[in-house]
């Protein structure tokens, strides 16, 4: 009878020990290779899911913006609360949770103070540029705007004794990591999101490229990584290529110049707006929104219909954008998947079918958003005082009384000086 080999001489079964020397370590790069969506064979059906989606998405975007600003800043305030509830629940513990009833509603109050904070501050002058010349009215508002520190200050104390009073026996560790979790989360999405408003108000052109760049740029070099991509661009991203990193850059940067000579021409898209309404706006468009024309009379063919080209000034300045949203905002996703990694979770959320949560549409966003504004105002605002800039201050600072009184001294100034010329 023929012994098993799996058996010992004793008949005691025969434990094998692996070899260390004899296993094969797996190729990080082939790992990498199999994630990279060139090889992935559900590529097709995600890609579907991915492009109705994108579509859904930008016909709703494309609608709001056309609404006007309060309209975008609504979109920018609803994306910020579903942003942090998805930033909520990643560190929420149902079991504790349900020993400190009402804790949840101490998160969403840091976060409506927060938000209370921000805005009064972007948005307060627009305030009193909207309101009607009613004296109770104005009274009213020009006090909220004059205490609105001291106001914020209070809710947030409020805040701050709520949590202490709250402190329970054997609960400190996970309180104190939801309060210090929670000022994260304020910083993350207010600070960013912030810049996001204000380019909003700079002009609808100042928010809508550098937001139109981040989605062409995510567009792209998911087109390019899904037929080309055979070369990973970095571990926290597996499916993420130089290929799709470089297609989508070069793409970048020739739709931002294209788009900027495009959208420069609105007005209702390059005009600031100083007040809280919703009507079409029509200014001055200034320089850097006034085309200049170039001769290519000695580069084209006689037979070329165009002998001059016309540049806005402004579309030097879209391809420094067009760099950034190319070049430095991926990292923002790139982080975004390092947290997701340190998570073990594969998405913020499952809100957007094909994309994840809405953070997981944000990360770039945010990024590009605080750039722009940086920009805009190094780069592009003329840093001289203005009339607007004067009327501001004195709309802000100073009550309705004091406002007459400086009325009526300038009109005695200008009219000794007309006395005095004649």
């Amino acid at each position: 009878m023929q012994r098993d080999s799996n058996l010992s001489a004793s008949g005691t079964p025969r434990v094998r020990h692996r070899k260390r020397s004899s296993e094969v370590v797996p190729d990080s790069g082939k790992e990498n290779g199999d994630k990279l969506l060139a090889n992935d064979r559900n590529k097709y059906k995600s890609m579907w899911i991915r492009a109705n989606s994108t579509v859904w998405m930008i016909g709703g975007f494309a609608l709001i913006v056309y609404l006007g600003h309060l309209y975008i800043t609504a979109m920018v305030v609803v994306i910020q609360i579903y942003m942090a509830k998805e930033l909520f629940n990643l560190l929420r513990k149902s079991h504790e949770d349900r020993h400190l009833p009402g804790f949840r509603l101490l998160n969403w109050h840091f976060f409506f103070t927060a938000m209370f904070f921000v805005y009064g501050r972007i948005l307060s002058q627009r305030l009193v540029n909207t309101v009607t010349p009613d004296r109770f009215l104005y009274q009213l508002v020009s006090s909220l705007i004059k205490y609105h520190m001291a106001i914020c200050y209070f809710l947030y104390i409020a805040g701050f004794m709520w949590f202490i009073l709250t402190l329970k026996k054997k609960m400190y560790k996970y309180q104190f990591g939801q309060y210090a979790w929670t000022h994260m989360i304020l910083i993350v999405v207010f600070t960013q999101s912030s810049f996001t408003v204000a380019n909003i108000f700079e002009g609808i052109f100042w928010f809508l490229l550098p937001a139109t760049l981040i989605v062409i740029n995510d567009i792209f070099a998911y087109i390019c990584g899904f037929f080309f991509g055979k070369t990973p661009l970095i571990k926290l991203s597996p499916k993420k290529t130089w290929e799709g990193f470089i297609g989508a850059s070069i793409t970048t940067m020739i739709s931002a110049f294209v788009l900027a000579n495009v959208m420069g021409r609105f007005q209702w898209l390059t005009c600031p707006r100083k007040d809280l309404l919703s009507g079409w706006l029509h200014c001055d468009p200034g320089p850097i929104f006034t085309p200049e024309y170039f001769s290519i009379a000695g580069w084209v063919p006689q037979w070329f219909p165009w002998k001059e080209l016309s540049i806005l000034p402004v579309q030097w300045h879209a391809l420094c954008l067009g760099l950034f949203a190319s070049i430095i905002a991926p990292f923002g996703g790139f982080f975004a998947s390092g947290f997701k990694r340190a998570f073990k979770i594969k998405d913020f959320g499952d809100s957007i079918p094909g994309h994840g949560g809405i953070t997981d549409r944000m990360d770039c966003q945010m990024v590009m958003a605080v750039f722009a504004y940086i920009y805009h105002q190094s780069f592009v605002v003329t840093q001289s005082i203005s009339v607007e800039a004067i009327l501001d201050q004195i709309l802000q600072n100073l009550t309705y009384e004091e406002q007459h009184a400086l009325y009526s001294k300038i009109g005695e100034i200008i009219q000794e000086r007309l006395v005095g010329r004649s």
